[in-house]
């Protein structure tokens, strides 16, 4: 059943684009056709084949960043485009335009800041199974790192306020943007949610651009830094940890060696092992004062993002 939109709210469709000469226009098509009332953005990202003009043809408004990414590219069209309402979409032509206004209507009648459209597939060549079990693990990461989270936070379609967008530093640069996205949400403890969608093949003559390894391990890297950056207390306490068992593995030899002869005759283990202890204590220290400047960081973004105003139907 199709979902009635209110015509007020400014509606962007946002499709950052790499070498999508074959699906672009399909994609331009379809989004218009499901939420005529939106503006359809299109940024290329550095093609090397006829994407903008493709798209231009179909009727979007085209863009260039050229800083190759697609953080990049999500940083400008934040930066760029003003509204209420901002989709955003691959453009691949491998998620289902249709789902597109129930994102939308679900973000504005429920007043949510952010929808993510979790993937649901038949087809192998879809999802592969590679990318499926990554994803599941990176899932999981998160989750245990962040509390709760999500089915599917390497989607890359989903429906966000203009409190969420504008609030974003959007520091990624590639494919990792997604997972940031979802920290920031969870961070900032916004009202979210999912909706399942379909999630189809590319068309032929489309290559996803997306490396299983590299870009896992580029997604992982981000998770571990932005645990660091916003839970520190956690990320050095750990690390002091470590620290303190190594140095008492170290220390216990020479301790029993001193109880039973009243000799140390390992001086510089002993020595090894009180430098280790110190640097574990240095490690404790740093977390809590970071974890300090850490909350007025999330007080300060918390206050960007009570600054915009929410849209009420």
């Amino acid at each position: 059943m199709d979902v009635a939109l209110d015509p007020t709210p400014r509606v962007a469709v946002l499709i950052p684009c790499y070498n999508e000469e074959v699906a672009i226009a399909q994609v331009v098509k379809d989004f218009r056709a499901a939420l005529p009332q939106a503006a359809i953005y299109v940024y290329d990202n550095n093609s090397k084949d006829r994407t903008s003009e493709v798209a231009r043809e179909a009727g979007a408004i085209v863009r260039v960043e050229r800083r190759q990414g697609k953080g990049n590219v999500v940083r400008r069209m934040f930066a760029d485009i003003e509204a209420d309402v901002y989709l955003l979409v691959d453009g691949d032509a491998t998620y289902d335009a249709a789902s597109g206004p129930k994102m939308v209507q679900t973000l504005l009648t429920e007043q949510f800041d952010m929808v993510v459209g979790c993937r649901t597939h038949t087809q192998t060549e879809a999802y592969r199974p590679g990318h499926v079990f990554g994803n599941a693990m990176l899932t999981g990461v998160v989750a245990k790192l962040f509390g709760r989270s999500f089915t599917d936070i390497l989607s890359g379609y989903r429906a966000f306020s203009r409190r969420f967008v504008k609030s974003f530093p959007a520091l990624s640069k590639g494919f990792e943007t997604e997972t940031e996205l979802t920290v920031h949400a969870l961070e900032l403890r916004m009202p979210v949610t999912e909706i399942n969608t379909p999630y189809g093949a590319r068309p032929e003559g489309s290559a996803s651009k997306l490396s299983t390894y590299r870009d896992g391990w580029r997604i992982l890297r981000l998770i571990l830094q932005l645990y660091k950056h916003e839970r520190p207390l956690a990320y050095f306490s750990v690390l002091a940890a470590l620290l303190a068992l190594l140095s008492a593995g170290l220390a216990t030899p020479v301790v029993l060696e001193y109880l039973r002869t009243g000799l140390v005759p390992r001086f510089p283990t002993a020595i090894l092992s009180t430098g280790i202890m110190i640097l574990a204590f240095l490690f404790f220290i740093a977390g809590v004062i970071l974890e300090t400047v850490t909350r007025g960081r999330q007080e300060i973004k918390r206050l960007l993002y009570l600054q915009m105003p929410r849209w009420e139907l």
